[in-house]
């Protein structure tokens, strides 16, 4: 489907590999070298069977393949996500538990205007004021670039902090309502009246006994978050010149770069589907009733 919605796009990529001045004889050879005059169909077949031959193309702005382009540009990516996921829960968890022990409560009544408006709020509208406090005002964090965790570990962290940060606030306020909701309805179940009952003090009725039932949920939310950050990365990404999978798209999008858009797109289809299947084997693990 992407590959042919691609060819109603305006303009040539023979025009965006040679420039806008070149002449018709240059534009034919690039059409000819490249097998842009070929139809759609037979362009697309044979490209399916690169894949499956482990060849993505090569990208056609500067030749380099495509597959080598996406591995090396995945762990920025995939760093942002998996640690905005978790901090998302690292934050929505503890404030859903207390939320749903003292439901309708002040701090209740604040946390729901807070999720309220985090889920109004884009990421990158909240990762400027992040950058506006904590880099521009208090200077305690570099606004760009990126540093690789194998080359320096706090640098690393030092430059993923505000855009995971961003991207992990809507999410927690997801989080934190879908958890909530769930707990309520648990703690009322007739097996919490009994730990209840028995005298068991509130912090394990909460954790031991509601907490596990009332993940399902959260779990399927937090694998759908997690699946669109993967390939929703690309505002932040390219506010905080971060050379992610979203900044190499947009760079083929806006280059007219359509093998490498082709390849992105198959990896975030790709990496949808794994972590929806990651979810679901992970059901089995917090009701074994499930694989029965």
């Amino acid at each position: 489907m992407t590959s042919f919605m691609l060819e109603l796009v305006p303009g040539s990529p023979a025009v965006s590999i040679a420039g806008d001045y070149a002449t018709p004889e240059v534009i034919a050879a690039i059409n000819e070298q490249y097998g842009f005059e070929k139809p759609v169909m037979e362009r697309y077949v044979d490209w399916v069977a690169g894949v499956f031959q482990g060849d993505f193309g090569r990208s056609y702005l500067d030749r380099t393949p495509v597959f080598d382009s996406l591995i090396e540009r995945a762990p920025m990516t995939l760093q942002l996500a998996f640690g905005a996921i978790l901090l998302a829960l690292l934050i929505s968890i503890p404030l859903a538990l207390f939320c749903a022990f003292r439901p309708d409560t002040f701090v209740d009544r604040v946390v729901n205007a807070l999720t309220s408006g985090l889920i109004a709020i884009p990421a990158f509208v909240t990762s400027l004021f992040f950058v506006y406090a904590l880099s521009v005002t208090l200077g305690w964090l570099p606004v760009t670039g990126w540093v690789p965790f194998t080359t320096d570990p706090v640098k690393n962290l030092r430059h993923a902090f505000i855009p995971t940060l961003a991207l992990s606030l809507p999410a927690a306020a997801v989080f934190v309502r879908v958890l909530r909701a769930d707990l309520v309805g648990t703690l009322q179940q007739d097996f919490i009246t009994l730990a209840r009952a028995k005298g068991l003090p509130s912090t394990p009725i909460l954790v031991r006994h509601a907490l596990r039932p009332s993940s399902f949920s959260l779990l399927t939310v937090a694998g759908l978050r997690l699946a669109e950050l993967v390939g929703g990365t690309i505002v932040i990404e390219t506010i905080f010149s971060i050379p992610g999978i979203g900044a190499y798209l947009i760079r083929a999008v806006l280059g007219g770069d359509l093998i490498v858009v082709q390849g992105v797109v198959l990896f975030m289809a790709v990496a949808y589907l794994g972590i929806n299947f990651v979810v679901d084997s992970t059901y089995r693990l917090l009701d074994p009733r499930i694989a029965k």
